[in-house]
C-alpha cells in the first residue's frame, strides 16, 4: 500500500452501496470497589453494505478523542461513512464491521489517566461479549474468554487523542490476549506520561505475549507532524522498536507520519483510511 497524505476525491464522493450504522446499548459496571450497579450505555456499529448475519465478520472498536462522546465518528463526522462504503465498495479492504463506544460513564471530566485504564474491564467484560453476542463476528456468538481469546486475529482496537492512549492502556497491555491488530491515532501517555514506563510496558506486552504464542499481526501508530502529540509518541516509538524483538517495521509495525498533519479529524479519517489496508490481511 502506498501512503497519501490528503484523502482521495473519491472516497469523499457518495457512494451507491450504503452501509447503515445502528445504536447498541449494552449494561456496563463501574468495577469501583463494592459497586456492582449496572450501568446502561450505549455505542454506534457500522454495518458494511450487504451486510449478512450469516456471514462471519471481522471488528475494528474504534474510539473518539477527550471530551466528546460515541457520536463522534460516524455522528459528528457523518463523512466517515461514507469514507468506509467507498472503501468496502472499491475492495480497498476487507468489509468489517466497525463499533464507536466512549470509555466515559457520563461525565466526560473524568481524569484522562484513569479512564484510559480503567475503560479495559468494560472492554473485556461487558462490551465486547454484548457486541459479539448480537453480531456475527469470527466468535459466532461463543463470547467465553476462551473463544474470545482463540479468535484474536479477527478483531481490533483503534482510537485517536485520549483514544490513542486507551489503545495502548486498555487494548494492548491490558487486553493483548483479545486483539491481534492496533491503531493508536495521536499519542501514546500524553504530555504529563514517562516515555520510559510506556516503552517498558510495550516491550513486556509483546514478549510476554509471544511467550504465551500470541504475536501481535500489526502496530500501526500514526500522527501528524504537527501535531501536539507527536513528540512524545514519536520518540516513544523510536526509541521501543530497537529494544523490541517483536516488532519490525514494515512487517508488523510502522509509523504513518502526515507532513503538516495537526491533531483534528482530517488526519484522524486518514490514519483510519490507512489502518483498514492494513488490519485483517
Amino acid at each position: 500500500m502506498e501512503y497519501v497524505y490528503e484523502m482521495p476525491e473519491e472516497m469523499l464522493k457518495e457512494c451507491d452501496e450504503h452501509g447503515s450504522v445502528e445504536r447498541f446499548e449494552y449494561d456496563t459496571f463501574t468495577y469501583d470497589e463494592g459497586d456492582n450497579r449496572p450501568l446502561k450505555k450505549g455505542a454506534w456499529v457500522y454495518l458494511p453494505y450487504g451486510y449478512d448475519p450469516a456471514k462471519e465478520y471481522d471488528i475494528l472498536y474504534l474510539l473518539h478523542g477527550g471530551g466528546v462522546t460515541e457520536d463522534w465518528w460516524f455522528k459528528m463526522f457523518p463523512d466517515t461513512v461514507t469514507i468506509l462504503d467507498n472503501m468496502f465498495s472499491k475492495k480497498l479492504c476487507k468489509p468489517c464491521i466497525i463499533v464507536t463506544p466512549t470509555y466515559y460513564r457520563g461525565d466526560t471530566e473524568e481524569n484522562a489517566e484513569y479512564v484510559t485504564e480503567h475503560f479495559r474491564f468494560e472492554l473485556r467484560k461487558d462490551l465486547i461479549p454484548a457486541v459479539e453476542k448480537k453480531y456475527p463476528t469470527y466468535a459466532r456468538g461463543d463470547v467465553s474468554e476462551e473463544n474470545l481469546i482463540k479468535t484474536r486475529e479477527h478483531r481490533a482496537f483503534a482510537g485517536l487523542s485520549l483514544g490513542s492512549m486507551t489503545t495502548y492502556r486498555a487494548a494492548l497491555y491490558n487486553n493483548f490476549d483479545l486483539f491481534a491488530w492496533y491503531g493508536p491515532f495521536s499519542g501514546c501517555c500524553g504530555p504529563k506520561g514517562d516515555h520510559d514506563v510506556e516503552i517498558k510496558r510495550i516491550c513486556n506486552t509483546l514478549s510476554k505475549g509471544k511467550e504465551k504464542g500470541l504475536d501481535i499481526k500489526y502496530l500501526f501508530c500514526c500522527n501528524g507532524d504537527k501535531d501536539i502529540a507527536f513528540a512524545e509518541h514519536k520518540d516513544i516509538m523510536d526509541r521501543t522498536v530497537p529494544v523490541c524483538p517483536e516488532l519490525e517495521k514494515g512487517k508488523n509495525y510502522d509509523f504513518y507520519i502526515i507532513p503538516g498533519g495537526v491533531h483534528d479529524m482530517k488526519a484522524w479519517q486518514l490514519h483510519l483510511y490507512h489502518a483498514l489496508q492494513i488490519f485483517f490481511k
